[in-house]
């Protein structure tokens, strides 16, 4: 099977637990020693509000190469009919967006383009 051809819920699946492990790493490094005040730093990153946030910052800097974009609209525009409740559809959507292309780089074996991703959020 083609990375392409795989489920883009797939992709975001995979690329949701990247994303996490890339923020909880760099909060760590930040030397915060305490696992309550972890999570409460972590959702301004893992928010689906959040994560939609930084991909309109990428889009809007024009980061993505059309490929990535691709990537991006075809979770954006999977049909689906559930979300969180804290969050209207359209943000959850942009967020699986987000999610599926760091697991399509993941699994592209573009390590590299990740960091530089993540580098961006964090920045």
């Amino acid at each position: 099977m083609q990375i392409k051809e795989i489920n883009v819920l797939v992709l975001a699946y995979l690329g949701d637990t990247i994303y996490e492990n890339y923020v909880r790493k760099f909060l760590i490094k930040q030397n915060i020693a305490k696992v309550d005040e972890l999570q409460k730093e972590a959702v301004k990153y893992v928010s689906a509000k959040a994560q939609a946030s930084f991909l309109f910052n990428m889009l809007g800097e024009k980061f993505l190469s059309d490929d990535e974009i691709v990537i991006v609209k075809r979770a954006r525009n999977y049909k689906t009919t559930s979300h969180p409740k804290n969050c209207d559809i359209l943000t959850y959507k942009n967020a699986t967006g987000l999610e599926a292309l760091i697991g399509f780089l993941d699994l592209e074996n573009k390590k590299e383009r990740i960091d530089e991703i993540m580098s961006f959020i964090l920045k």
